[in-house]
């Protein structure tokens, strides 16, 4: 695993909707907008799965996730990758839904996705687009 520093952190806690992509086992992408991604930990994200067809599908195949942070008051942007363990029971599924239900009372967070990080990469254009950051 890899700890975010406090510049991404900041930057992740300002964004409002993530741009989260999956792959099938056999490489066929998907991306979506997620408006449940909370930074659980320096290592870990939590994603709430209210209506995912093709990503939970794609996460049951294959655990590879990335996420994208960018925002207006980002200061810049970069790509979190990670593996997801899917998690429909037990006090941390009951802890994001309580959470999800307090913000949003009529979706059901069906699935909590934890992401584990394992690196983070520069996206803003440039010579060092693309540079592994951890």
């Amino acid at each position: 695993m890899v700890k975010l520093d406090e510049k991404m952190k900041t930057a992740f806690s300002k964004v409002k909707i993530f741009p989260v992509a999956t792959a099938s086992k056999d490489g066929v992408p998907n991306v979506v907008p997620i408006g449940f991604c909370q930074l659980v930990d320096d290592e870990t994200i939590w994603i709430a799965d209210n209506f995912m067809l093709k990503s939970l599908a794609n996460l049951k195949e294959n655990p590879n996730v990335a996420v994208y942070v960018w925002g207006p008051d980002t200061g810049g942007c970069f790509q979190i990758k990670g593996k997801a363990d899917i998690i429909d029971s037990g006090e941390k599924f009951e802890k994001m839904q309580s959470i999800v239900h307090a913000a949003k009372p009529g979706l059901p967070a069906k699935t909590l996705i934890e992401v584990e990080i394992t690196e983070a990469f520069q996206c803003a254009p440039g010579p060092d687009a693309g540079k592994k950051l951890l």
